[in-house]
């Protein structure tokens, strides 16, 4: 596939991500930029949040950790534990939190810590949601950026510093104007490229190899990629520490994330947000299972492109494809022109919602719940705008400055890495709701509440780089954001008094 090719593919979809901002975004004001002026419909935000959760980690990550190795076994799909655990931190987030925003007419969801525990708490668990998601935003914008770069632009000379930079800039101004507004429109669109991408790429393999579903399912089974369920209690990958962690991941990445709530809450009413959320729910696990299948299915077809086995790497013309590298390697130089072509446009659908509803929540709630945009009676609309822009461009110029260390670091399965830094960054998010919704006691409005929040990851690092000496082989796997919110909540009961 000529590589002038692809990337005109990549310019045209920009156009028209551009075309869908400009007919949105007219006549937009603050209000529209950070909840869409609560018109959103819950359809178009249940399927447009499948690639906003999904992103270029489940694109291009998921598929590759099917045949990558736990101990002396794959880890085949083992990955579907978290998947479960997902489902039920949904429900939590439908019937528990939605109800509690909804309540409160919240445009930033941390302005119930104001409500709840005053100024202190409220700016803590903004600062925390910054931190989060500009981590994990940026991690995941990195691997798709890495994938076009290695694949793409860099056969055309463009060093990846400024590839990062385009498309940042491609990103700023789509959203630059209409924020939510136009972000519920561009995500629909982007989710469904790359549900056809992945559909695509799943059938002309199945036909290629000649199996039917049940027969991939048995070639599957023969080389040990359906493995679900992990029994080994010391593992991180043991399964209920999978879905119990999977279950708080989705709760404090979704539930407790400004970036994914803004989208709930610009729906009209709480009933609609509701059913928003049980519909994305159902979606995002079939989608996985799905991705997981692929990913089993590009092992298959790798092994028949000659591929071999070298202890735990797989070599394919000279490569390890094993990870990350597995899906862009197949679909790249192994499919066809016209499969390759509905590779790219699905991988750069993944890229945009990682980025686009990362940079707007970032935005918003750095002006909300941190500047006080919002209560500015002294500025006029024209000038919160002229500051929620240059807010907006700072943060694309951090973005910029994360996807060069991530590049500088270069981790082989970005979906772990992603995983871990959850674990301490949205950790103290959890502690301070849990402590809200669940106790009526008071916190004094002091520093102390970002000290404990602070104080708590840096436990659970120790705890998570000694666990197996001290435990007798256990490891800590994703249950660290569990110990880590459990660690915020008892700090600040030991900080509260009787309310």
């Amino acid at each position: 596939m000529p590589t002038f090719l692809l990337f005109a593919f990549v310019i045209g979809y920009f156009l028209l991500l551009l075309a869908v901002a400009w007919r949105t975004s007219r006549h937009s004001n603050n209000e529209a930029f950070f909840i869409g002026n609560r018109k959103s419909n819950w359809m178009l935000v249940a399927f447009g949040m499948i690639g906003t959760s999904l992103s270029g980690v489940t694109f291009v990550s998921v598929p590759g950790t099917v045949g990558d190795w736990a101990g002396e076994a794959h880890k085949a799909w083992t990955y579907f534990q978290v998947i479960i655990g997902y489902w039920f931190g949904y429900l939590v987030i439908a019937f528990i939190l939605l109800p509690l925003y909804y309540r409160l007419q919240l445009t930033s969801i941390y302005r119930y810590l104001h409500t709840r525990f005053g100024s202190v708490a409220y700016r803590t668990g903004a600062l925390f949601f910054i931190i989060s998601r500009t981590v994990g935003a940026t991690a995941r914008l990195y691997l798709v950026i890495n994938v076009l770069h290695i694949f793409i632009l860099k056969d055309l000379g463009i060093p990846f510093g400024l590839t990062t930079l385009v498309i940042l800039l491609m990103i700023l101004l789509y959203t630059f104007e209409g924020g939510v507004k136009t972000i519920v429109y561009t995500d629909t669109l982007q989710t469904t490229f790359m549900l056809l991408g992945l559909c695509v790429c799943t059938v002309y393999i199945l036909q290629h190899l000649h199996l039917s579903l049940g027969g991939a399912f048995q070639a599957l089974n023969v080389r040990g990629f359906t493995h679900v369920f992990n029994g080994d209690v010391n593992s991180k990958g043991f399964w209920g520490k999978q879905i119990l962690g999977g279950m708080f991941i989705a709760i404090a990445m979704t539930g407790l994330d400004q970036e994914m709530m803004q989208k709930n809450i610009s729906v009209k009413n709480v009933h609609d947000s509701k059913k928003n959320v049980m519909t994305f729910s159902f979606i995002m696990v079939l989608v996985s299972f799905l991705f997981l299948l692929l990913g089993g299915l590009l092992y298959l077809y790798s092994l028949q492109q000659g591929a071999v086995y070298e202890g735990h790497a797989l070599m394919l013309g000279g490569k390890n494809v094993i990870g990350d590298d597995l899906f862009p390697t197949m679909a790249l130089h192994y499919l066809p022109a016209a499969v390759s072509i509905i590779f790219i446009i699905g991988l750069i659908s993944a890229l945009f919602p990682s980025a686009d509803g990362a940079l707007t929540a970032l935005t918003a709630s750095f002006c909300i719940d941190l500047l006080g945009l919002q209560g500015r009676d002294d500025l006029s609309e024209a000038q919160k705008k002229r500051v929620r822009m240059t807010v907006h461009i700072s943060f694309a110029v951090v973005f910029l400055l994360c996807i060069l260390v991530f590049k500088w670091v270069d981790n082989k399965s970005i979906v772990n890495t992603v995983l871990e830094l959850a674990g301490y960054t949205y950790g103290p998010l959890l502690g301070l709701f849990a402590f809200g919704i669940f106790t009526k006691r008071v916190l004094p409005n002091t520093g102390m509440i970002t000290v404990l929040c602070l104080l708590a990851p840096v436990g659970c690092y120790f705890l998570s780089q000694y666990s197996a000496k001290w435990f007798g082989g256990f490891q800590i796997g994703l249950e660290l954001l569990v110990i880590n919110g459990l660690l915020t909540f008892l700090g600040l009961w030991g900080l509260s008094k009787k309310g």
